[in-house]
């Protein structure tokens, strides 16, 4: 049975399965949280965050990262989104290559895809919601949107953090320093350069954090950043470390080619599909560094 209802924040037309009553979901419309009501045409309650500002951060981060994270692959509720993902992953492995120019379609197509659900992997963590988000693809232009979107909104953060170094480089174009023979050993400007491009990425997920959950760009402020890193530090190394491991494997998966072996070929697709189980957990993480440090956040 499916309720249907609309959004308390902008009216758009909502339908959970019954058994979601009473639960806390949030409007792909607007992103605002709700409780989903007993039936239909009910108006949801809305979600009220707490008014008093928590002094302490909630223990369990470790925990809820490594050992909870592992329940969301087998919880019941979550199939189909995974299903959806192995199918995106599997569909990116076997036809990028099958036709001319399919690569960067199916590049596009699956990694929009995978980045907007990424964004909300670390929203309704950070919203307490212990699920996987559903899937909303759109229609049209609104199919569109939402791929482009998270492709914005990953590259906008991403180039925030490493404004110095882009600033940088670009002032010693003369030295003959280039993104290409950036990471040659020497002393001097190049290794100046080296610490910039690794000091922004490792500020790469506070950011992320803040774009997703704040929902604007304007809070991409140093010390919005750097602060809750000082204070949690031991937390957010786990995310970093997370973030990198997550960021070979992606390197490292590669497609279909018909001219190895099949055994070779499955090795492959499991590489690729055991990516995306650690990209979830690392992007749980972001959401949950929220969830148990929001008091050490400014905005």
């Amino acid at each position: 049975m499916t309720i249907k209802f609309n959004c308390p924040y902008c009216n758009a037309l909502i339908a959970f399965d019954s058994k979601h009553r009473g639960k806390r979901a949030r409007c792909q419309a607007c992103q605002q949280l709700f409780f989903i009501p007993y039936k239909d045409d009910e108006k949801p309650e809305k979600f009220k965050t707490k008014e008093t500002e928590i002094a302490e951060p909630i223990p369990g981060f470790y925990r809820a990262v490594f050992i909870e994270s592992w329940k969301i692959f087998a919880d019941r509720e979550n199939v189909t989104v995974l299903v959806f993902v192995a199918a995106a992953i599997c569909f990116k492995f076997f036809l990028a290559r099958a036709i001319c120019c399919m690569n960067y379609i199916t590049f596009a197509v699956v990694w929009g895809w995978l980045l907007g659900f990424y964004l909300n992997i670390i929203r309704e963590t950070a919203s307490e919601i212990d699920m996987l988000p559903k899937i909303y693809l759109g229609e049209g232009i609104g199919f569109l949107w939402n791929i482009i979107k998270p492709f914005l909104v990953f590259a906008l953060t991403l180039f925030a953090v490493l404004l110095p170094f882009f600033i940088t480089l670009s002032l010693l174009q003369d030295k003959g320093i280039t993104i290409k023979n950036l990471w040659q050993a020497e002393f001097g400007w190049r290794l100046l350069l080296q610490v910039l491009f690794v000091l922004g990425l490792s500020l790469f997920p506070m950011a992320i954090l803040t774009t997703a959950v704040g929902h604007d760009i304007t809070l991409l402020r140093l010390d919005y950043i750097l602060l809750p890193i000082f204070r949690a530090f031991g937390p957010y190394l786990v995310i970093a470390i997370l973030l990198v491991i997550a960021n070979i494997m992606q390197m490292q998966t590669s497609t279909y080619l018909a001219e190895i072996p099949p055994a070779l070929n499955a090795g492959r697709l499991v590489l690729n599909l055991a990516a995306q189980i650690i990209a979830i957990i690392t992007m749980r993480s972001i959401g949950l560094f929220y969830k148990h440090y929001s008091c050490h956040l400014p905005w």
